[in-house]
């Protein structure tokens, strides 16, 4: 929003969960969509996750560095075309270690280096069910960017899928950081506002860039 009674700033949702209202700047919004693009392409590009009991997620997903399937990780889209996996960039690497410096502090910043990117791609009726990040082996933080329309994020506990959770809305540009005791929380985006994309971005739909340390 242009102007708003009370501007956004950086609030703590939880421990070591931290929000981070427009983070990236609009060139770097630009250049991070524009990147979107082309890793979306096939071969190994966007498609549709099914679960292990037959149905659908309504966000369509393409990974970097190695393919998330539920509930592991392999060197080829294995439910997609086959095609091996695109390569998680360095520069993208770089942004994540940024994000935590930002959010979390250096002391936060892990040792390895980010190498996995999970993109999901939401449009109007899409929305994710409350789940855990629990397929990697480091506990690095995750850092979490947004690209479009403002969705709501419900940032939940680690113990269960229910209550207590917290809405967050995250809107174009934002940061979302958790880790430490934060780390394996369960999560989802119960909705996605429609239209709400800035028009200047030419994005129609709603992108979130999960970047993750493996660990393997």
């Amino acid at each position: 929003m242009d102007a708003e009674l009370f501007p956004r700033g950086r609030r703590e949702i939880a421990p070591s969960a931290v929000h981070v209202p427009d983070w990236l700047d609009p060139a770097r919004r630009r250049a991070l969509l524009a990147a979107c693009r082309e890793w979306a392409r096939p071969p190994a590009g966007l498609r549709t996750v099914r679960t292990p009991g037959g149905g659908t997620m309504t966000a369509r997903q393409v990974c970097l560095g190695r393919h998330w399937y539920p509930y592991g990780y392999a060197r080829t889209a294995v439910d997609g075309d086959g095609a091996p996996v695109k390569p998680f960039p360095a520069w993208l690497g770089e942004l994540g270690r940024a994000a935590v410096t930002d959010a979390l502090g250096p002391e936060a910043v892990p040792e390895e280096a980010y190498d996995i990117a999970l993109i999901n791609f939401y449009d109007a009726g899409a929305h994710m069910g409350m789940h855990r990040d629990s397929d990697e082996k480091s506990d690095a933080p995750v850092v979490s960017l947004s690209l479009g329309d403002t969705c709501v994020f419900r940032f939940g506990n680690t113990g269960t899928r229910t209550r207590p959770w917290t809405d967050v809305e995250l809107r174009d540009g934002d940061l979302f950081v958790f880790g430490g005791p934060s780390r394996l929380a369960h999560h989802g985006v119960p909705r996605v506002h429609p239209g709400t994309a800035p028009p200047e971005l030419g994005l129609t739909g709603r992108l979130n860039i999960t970047l993750r340390v493996s660990g393997f």
